[in-house]
């Protein structure tokens, strides 16, 4: 459980709603969100005025780590298994009963649709239970505003680098719902690459943070990877070519310690000097400064450093979610969820979620933009 003095990240409330009162004595709206759209079963409580009151997950890797990877049937069952008694802690940790909420907020996609599915009904049967709203919340724009929760956190404009799983974009976001795709990836993901890349090495699931892990005692400049894209215009991106190169690097080779330590620091810089050369790209080819950086890949020490050097040269500035929120979590589908109570948005009766979902058919939350580039950034007046 984590608790925060004030959430940063909407504007004040218009009505007086259920939650908890703030230090003027206005009633904030306070929302219960789940998310459970792979391999992470997550409830928490977020109130306008007082902030994140409790967050809790449950980590499925342990379950999944024998078969290399996630299996979405089991994924789907100990989602079920999980979800009640989270919700269950989350509610006793922030001190919240069923009738102090506003709404129940789920990830609805995109994501492994079993494991959507017993999100969704959880969250549908709760709010209809308790006669309050529920909320489908996009997982990556969950993802986009975790930085909201921050003490300190990004204005809009800005220009975001989402990479979380099998997603790489650079997007442009002038607020809530108002995304502009400026690049993607044509094959493979930042993550994808790392996960693909480690299984070569030998490397247990999940790959990615192992792989950054070794990559610190190897060696710089053994393995130069290629960096794909990186000799013409534009914006895309191609990670699908790397774990071809490294299996090449391998071929007839002992896998000795020092050797896939020197791989899995070359793998890196790839993945990181391909990630900041397009981020620095993005920001030139929308004019902003500013550069948020979210998904589980943000959580790579080597790539936030290389981030902040570049962008800081050219006078801009990176903001990040703290680490605890760079992977799935529901944190940041309160935040996204709360924000579009606020606007008026909510679910009918039917249970439903999206195995895919296109980032930007979302409908922008109006109140979250200013077109002075400033955004209206406390929760509390």
């Amino acid at each position: 459980m984590a608790k925060a003095k004030a959430f940063p990240g909407a504007p004040p409330s218009e009505t007086a709603g259920p939650g908890a009162l703030d230090e003027a004595g206005r009633a904030g709206l306070r929302v219960l969100a789940l998310e459970s759209s792979c391999d992470e079963s997550a409830a928490a409580v977020l109130d306008e005025s007082g902030g994140l009151l409790a967050h809790e997950l449950y980590s499925q890797v342990e379950l999944h780590r024998i078969y290399g990877g996630v299996v979405p049937e089991l994924a789907s069952r100990d989602h079920v298994r999980r979800l009640l008694p989270l919700v269950e802690r989350a509610l006793a940790a922030a001190g919240t009963a069923p009738q102090q909420l506003a709404g129940v907020a789920f990830t609805a996609g995109p994501g492994l649709i079993g494991a959507l599915l017993t999100g969704a009904a959880l969250a549908r049967s709760l709010a209809y239970a308790w006669q309050v709203p529920a909320i489908g919340v996009h997982h990556l724009e969950g993802h986009l505003l975790a930085p909201l929760l921050e003490p300190d956190p990004p204005p809009f404009p800005h220009v975001a680098l989402l990479v979380s799983g099998g997603h790489t974009l650079l997007i442009e976001v002038t607020g809530i719902g108002r995304y502009r795709i400026l690049g993607e990836t044509s094959d493979d993901a930042a993550g994808e690459a790392f996960d693909k890349t480690a299984k070569l090495l030998g490397l247990p699931y999940p790959g990615g943070p192992e792989l950054a892990r070794l990559a610190q005692s190897g060696t710089p400049g053994v393995f130069q990877y290629p960096r794909p894209m990186l000799d013409r215009p534009g914006l895309e991106l191609s990670f699908s070519g790397l774990k071809t190169a490294v299996l090449h690097s391998l071929r007839g080779r002992e896998l000795t310690p020092k050797l896939r330590a020197d791989v899995a620091r070359g793998v890196e810089e790839a993945i990181v000097g391909t990630l900041a050369v397009k981020a620095v790209r993005a920001l030139e080819a929308s004019g902003l400064d500013m550069l948020v950086v979210s998904g589980g890949v943000s959580a790579n020490q080597r790539l936030r450093a290389a981030l902040d050097e570049a962008i800081g040269r050219r006078g801009g500035r990176v903001y990040y979610p703290r680490v605890e929120f760079c992977t799935d979590n529901a944190a940041m589908i309160a935040v996204a969820g709360l924000a579009r109570l606020k606007a008026g948005e909510r679910e009918g009766l039917a249970i439903q979620a999206r195995a895919q979902w296109p980032l930007d058919t979302l409908t922008a939350v109006p109140f979250q933009h200013d077109a002075t580039g400033a955004a209206a950034q406390s929760l509390h007046a």
